[in-house]
């Protein structure tokens, strides 16, 4: 079973370990007929699922919640009746689904004027909140959509809302072309054209937070080290991905030779998110610094909680190593090659340490050799799972 830092592990994830604060936000329906503003449904949906998540519940994902609707024949843009969103609230297995429409109202002469209306289903009670509506200017979509969200989020968990005065004041006030710009990048399947927007969102409002982390994902996904540290620097502590944001900053600069501030990055994750592979991260960047008693330790606390992984125990023998603590290396060789019998770096590393033989200053060879872990949401969640199960 995973080892855990039972205190601050549980202040970080307990409140996802339970479903029954599970939230699905559907797109608020467009009753204006412009469909030139189709995207508002989406950027307040985006939006409420934000607030949700950066209040410490677990907010359903857009891509799983378009997955559940296409899985049940609903087109994203269908007037959802009170049925069919509880038929997608259980697909998803989600308790509290939030749904709505909007209305821009143009008149000549005036400036344009935006109708917020959403409700709240309990499906664990299949009760229904009474209308939350929000109106003004449509410039002032991001205070409109705040005020909707932090209503939602009462409705959905009062304790974890807060009051309205300091919900508000953690927002940033966005502009409505940046807005725009993030929420068609988000709805683009296109690569090119996500870019596009999400960098004129940045660029309208540099600022804006939830567009440079998905610039930040483009440049790690093209493995392009520098921009995606620059761009996942520019997250605010604000966002609902800051640390996820960090985590990857952190691999970057540790990519780019720039240790100590991996090592730097790595530290306030963990002191925020305490998992496995954070400890095994750190454990890397301290080992290129040749700092080996910190990274034995902290490989240590890795396998410890996690004593399944071959990973771990390569980069704890290859800690020992460099220390020329040979048979403490041999030992965890061994135990990487009872789990992957064919690794070649384990094996020839293993050879060495029954000859005693330790790193050889400027040799390429075996440089160089720790092994990262890189996927942050998917580290969270199973770990996740295993405490629930524990539990």
């Amino acid at each position: 079973m995973p080892r855990f830092a039972p205190a601050a592990l549980l202040i970080v994830l307990l409140p996802f370990l339970c479903r029954a604060q599970s939230t699905v936000a559907l797109p608020l329906i467009n009753s204006s007929g412009d469909t030139s503003v189709e995207w508002l449904g989406e950027a307040v949906s985006e939006n409420i699922l934000d607030a949700v998540h950066a209040a410490g519940l677990v907010a359903i994902d857009r891509n799983d919640r378009a997955g559940a609707m296409d899985r049940l024949g609903l087109p994203s843009n269908i007037v959802l009746t009170r049925a069919s969103v509880l038929r997608v609230a259980d697909e998803l297995d989600a308790t509290h689904a939030a749904f709505g429409k909007f209305e821009v109202q143009n008149t000549p002469g005036s400036k344009a004027q935006l109708v917020l209306t959403a409700r709240v289903i309990d499906r664990k009670y299949l009760r229904q909140s009474p209308e939350i509506v929000e109106r003004g200017l449509l410039e002032d979509l991001a205070v409109l959509q705040d005020r909707l969200a932090w209503r939602v989020l009462n409705t959905v968990s009062p304790n974890a809302a807060g009051t309205e005065p300091e919900f508000l004041e953690r927002r940033a006030r966005v502009r409505v072309d940046a807005i725009e710009n993030f929420i068609r990048g988000l709805q683009s399947k296109d690569t090119l054209a996500r870019h596009r927007h999400f960098t004129q969102a940045a660029r309208l409002d540099p600022s804006y937070s939830q567009p440079c982390f998905q610039l930040g994902l483009h440049y790690w996904d093209n493995e392009d080290y520098q921009q995606a540290a620059r761009w996942f620097e520019r997250v605010g502590r604000a966002d609902a991905h800051y640390f996820e944001a960090m985590y990857y900053q952190a691999i970057s600069r540790h990519y780019l030779g720039e240790y100590g501030s991996a090592e730097h990055l790595f530290l306030t994750v963990l002191s925020h998110v305490p998992l496995n592979e954070v400890f095994c991260n750190l454990g890397a960047s301290q080992l290129r610094q040749a700092k080996w008693d910190a990274a034995i330790s902290n490989f240590e606390k890795a396998l410890e909680g996690d004593p399944a992984d071959p990973d771990y125990h390569f980069d704890l023998a290859y800690a020992l190593w460099h220390a020329k603590r040979f048979d403490d290396a041999a030992a965890e060789f061994r135990a990487v090659l009872e789990r992957i019998p064919d690794d070649k770096d384990a094996t020839a590393l293993l050879g060495l340490c029954l000859r005693n033989q330790g790193p050889k200053s400027g040799d390429p060879k075996y440089e160089g050799l720790e092994r990262m872990k890189e996927d942050y949401e998917e580290t969270v969640f199973r770990q996740l799972k295993a405490l629930i199960e524990k539990k």
